[in-house]
């Protein structure tokens, strides 16, 4: 089956059952583990292919132990054997019911290596199957050119840190990154060197955040950052940070290409920022003053005052 045997964790108050097991399992395939039923049961099942349960004269404790033993996130655990008595037939049930397999005790060599077998074969099937789900996940979530995330993640999580900074009167802060003159770029020396522009810029954008920040690709070459937790002043020294990398990235096959960005920044709790929406315009009206006040440079959302300025007419 395997190179390596695999290890399996003999749960048995008695130690009757182990001498049985090692002479059906034998050492080619499978190693044994021996414990009682006790605390360390779950730490130790998360270091084994395979748990094999004993009931022994506490079912009850058996299927406590099941429980335990089950991922509280739902996620699928260390695969369980239960050699159960046929009565009382509520323990085998009980058992089925919490996703274990069940063989009947006293049982013969054969089946119990088949059983085992199916087992592991079942659970390295679930595996493969989490593995390839949890990369479709990454696939639809992540912008195809860059490898940061892409607009529709972008939303989804600008919504959630949003109502998570309301609940919790905590900040968040939105930049909005446009490359300037990108189309000359594009037109000088073609599109594939401005995806790699495209790409670079990405890299240097990841490396100037926490990973708790969220970057990605907004559109063209256009990129946000979500920035949970931060204040204004946390913001723009991070927006400052990355408008200077950017500015020193020498790019190209002969690192003669440069680009500068500009950026629009904005942030949570403001007076005129009650909802996501709102914090993306004020970050993109933000972004198009850089653009229109001369590029490569950052500006913040108008700080709009709480009362109108005083009148100046003289008296």
């Amino acid at each position: 089956m395997n190179s390596r045997p695999y290890t399996l964790l003999v749960v048995d108050d008695s130690q009757s059952t182990l001498p049985r097991l090692a002479r059906a399992l034998g050492p080619e395939d499978f190693a044994l583990r021996l414990t009682a039923y006790g605390p360390e049961v779950s730490r130790l099942a998360r270091e084994v292919s395979l748990v094999v349960l004993c009931p022994g004269e506490d079912p009850a404790g058996m299927l406590a132990l099941l429980d335990k033993l089950a991922p509280p996130d739902g996620s699928q655990g260390t695969p369980v054997l239960v050699l159960a008595p046929q009565e009382p037939r509520s323990t085998w049930l009980a058992a089925l019911n919490r996703d274990a397999e069940v063989m009947f005790d006293p049982w013969e060599p054969d089946e119990l290596v088949a059983r085992v077998r199916r087992c592991l074969s079942r659970q390295a099937r679930l595996e493969a199957l989490a593995s390839q789900v949890g990369e479709l996940q990454r696939l639809s979530s992540t912008d195809g050119l860059t490898g940061v995330h892409n607009h529709r993640h972008f939303q989804e999580r600008l919504r959630e840190e949003f109502r998570r900074a309301q609940r919790y009167d905590d900040a968040l802060s939105l930049i909005l990154l446009d490359l300037d003159h990108f189309k000359d770029v594009n037109d000088r020396y073609g599109h594939s060197a401005g995806d790699g522009v495209l790409r670079e810029v990405a890299a240097a954008l990841q490396r100037g955040v926490r990973e708790t920040d969220l970057v990605a690709r907004y559109g063209g070459e256009e990129f946000a950052v979500l920035l949970p937790r931060t204040h204004l002043a946390g913001a723009l020294t991070v927006a400052e940070r990355v408008r200077r990398e950017l500015r020193a990235l020498r790019l190209g096959s002969d690192s003669t290409l440069t680009v500068t960005a500009s950026l629009g920044l904005s942030s949570f709790p403001h007076r005129t920022v009650l909802s996501p929406e709102q914090l993306l315009l004020t970050a993109d009206e933000a972004l198009y003053r850089a653009k229109h006040e001369g590029r490569d440079r950052i500006c913040l959302h108008t700080q709009v005052p709480p009362f109108p300025p005083p009148s100046s007419t003289g008296g």
